[in-house]
């Protein structure tokens, strides 16, 4: 998987990274940098189960089912993966936005760690 890392999928990373800084005192988590890769991305982890990562050029997380529909029918997120059936939990967030990152991060961690 190493043509994966473009460097538009580089530069979401590295946003990944430097959003996910923020979270590194809270119990469970654990940084991309310091965790395992997963489908061949950095993955934002609490409690061993994925919350956040970058498959691409954007950031998709983890959310209550509802709140997924929310945010794609807004035009905020899209619906992962694309292409294929989606998955009712999963979101891929459209903005490149790093408060924007950090707010659904937040949201993904605290949904995920329940």
């Amino acid at each position: 998987m190493a043509d994966r890392l473009t460097p538009a999928h580089a530069a979401a990373e590295a946003r990944l990274h430097a959003v996910a800084d923020v979270f590194a005192d809270l119990p469970g988590v654990v940084l991309p940098a310091a965790g395992s890769r997963h489908f061949g991305t950095a993955t934002l982890r609490v409690d061993g189960r994925i919350a956040a990562f970058t498959p691409g050029d954007h950031l998709v997380v983890k959310l209550p089912a509802a709140r997924v529909a929310e945010l794609v029918a807004s035009g905020e997120g899209a619906p992962f993966p694309s292409g294929r059936p989606a998955m009712r939990e999963w979101v891929a967030v459209l903005s490149d936005d790093p408060q924007v990152w950090h707010d659904h991060v937040a949201a993904a961690l605290a949904y995920v760690a329940v």
